[in-house]
């Protein structure tokens, strides 16, 4: 295993145990804010909790006091707010023009989600999502040993209704999942470090990358974790998940042309324009420009197809997920925004780097791929400061009618219906 990697794994480790960090009352509350468990939708166990048990709640009692001399607050009466805009100039007041999530989708009978990064909308209408087959966490190998018979793609309908599942024994881990204009599917497992082009009904028609091997060889990938297909059916790859917030780890945009032979890279691990760490999400605009969320850097990237800088956006928060309609309508998921603050008694995450935003709401906005105005926001309904690296959407899409789906790494999909 590549230090890369072992970087990538010591972090997912650290993710999924913060989601079992012992709770307090006022998370507990803030979960019951979220929308309420019913008969509708299959979402996992953590769903509601915020990343935080919801059987360890009312530990201190409510009392600001807790463990390790560090207080905790009753609900709502946290000390420090966050501000009307961030830092980097992400607005925390817009308007939101949506019904609470509700949990959405029927799986088979049985079958939970598990963490999900990836929900998108086809050009026939329907919803295509990827979780790791019922698992929580990510990159590892959440679809193998006795998950390799769980079906991680599921198709359905605006309604929910399931119309087609496959996937088992296919998989490492997946991450997004994409569709081109003719309805193929492109996955990126980077848990294999591979891109797969299946057709509609689950036909490997296409992979790149070597199973297994991660590395920075033109035909090597570590860790992909997107896909975007130009107008044209020229491949673009977002490349790699590993080393966030270290100097480790691939940090490139890989193109390829339709038929999966090489092009050209560009990217390097850094913070200057057309450097990158940890690219976790990839669109096109009706322009055809290229739309690369580079979210250890807390922002967006824009370049022409040769890898020409255009410009780059701070204003749509820590993007985890991004989708652009027709229309050039985009919507931006930030699930990782966060400071060193924290209201549980202990430090459940790390006090400095990975996740940095100081100022930033966790949600979804909303706004214009040809300008960059952010119109909309979807809050985090989990109170600030936030319990666990993730909650929330970490992919993103909206269907003809406007009504927003949120894929949550705390395992779930939700759906915002306009008011």
């Amino acid at each position: 295993m590549s230090c890369a990697s072992r970087v990538y794994g010591r972090y997912l480790s650290s993710r999924v145990a913060a989601l079992a960090v012992v709770g307090v009352g006022v998370l507990v509350a803030g979960a019951a804010r979220l929308s309420a468990e019913s008969d509708t939708g299959s979402p996992g166990p953590l769903a509601q909790s915020c990343g935080v048990p919801a059987a360890s709640g009312g530990a201190g009692g409510g009392r600001a006091g807790g463990g390790r001399g560090l207080p905790v607050f009753p609900p709502a009466e946290y000390p420090v707010k966050l501000p009307p805009v961030s830092l980097l100039g992400a607005h925390n007041d817009l308007p939101n023009p949506y019904r609470p999530g509700v949990s959405w989708a029927q799986l088979p009978e049985g079958r939970k989600w598990g963490s999900t990064a990836s929900v998108t909308t086809a050009p026939d209408g329907t919803i295509w999502v990827a979780d790791r087959c019922g698992n929580s966490g990510a990159g590892g190998t959440t679809c193998g040993g006795p998950s390799a018979n769980v079906n991680p793609i599921f198709q359905f309908d605006t309604s929910g209704k399931l119309l087609k599942t496959f996937g088992a024994g296919m998989f490492v881990s997946p991450h997004k999942l994409a569709v081109d204009k003719e309805g193929n599917l492109w996955l990126a497992d980077n848990g294999g470090h591979q891109i797969f082009k299946l057709s509609p009904d689950g036909k490997v028609l296409l992979t790149l990358g070597k199973k297994g091997v991660a590395g920075p060889g033109l035909d090597e990938f570590d860790a992909p974790t997107d896909v975007a297909i130009a107008p044209n059916g020229d491949i673009f790859v977002g490349d790699g998940h590993s080393g966030g917030g270290t100097a480790t780890g691939n940090a490139r945009i890989m193109k390829f042309d339709k038929n999966g032979k090489f092009v050209k890279t560009w990217g390097k691990k850094g913070m200057a324009p057309g450097e990158f760490d940890v690219i976790h999400t990839l669109a096109f605009d009706s322009r055809g420009r290229l739309f690369v969320g580079d979210r250890q850097n807390n922002r967006i990237q824009i370049f022409d197809q040769n890898g020409k800088f255009i410009a780059q956006w701070f204003q749509f928060g820590r993007p985890s997920g991004m989708y652009i309609d027709k229309n050039d309508i985009i919507y931006v998921a930030d699930s990782e925004s966060r400071d060193a603050r924290t209201n549980t008694g202990q430090f459940a995450l790390p006090q400095t780097g990975y996740g940095y935003n100081l100022g930033a709401q966790r949600g979804i906005r909303i706004g214009s791929a040809k300008d960059g105005s952010v119109k909309y926001f979807i809050p985090d309904p989990c109170p600030y400061p936030y319990a666990a690296g993730s909650s929330l959407a970490e992919g993103v899409t909206a269907d003809a009618a406007g009504n927003v789906y949120g894929a949550d790494f705390l395992g779930d999909v939700r759906k915002f219906v306009k008011k």
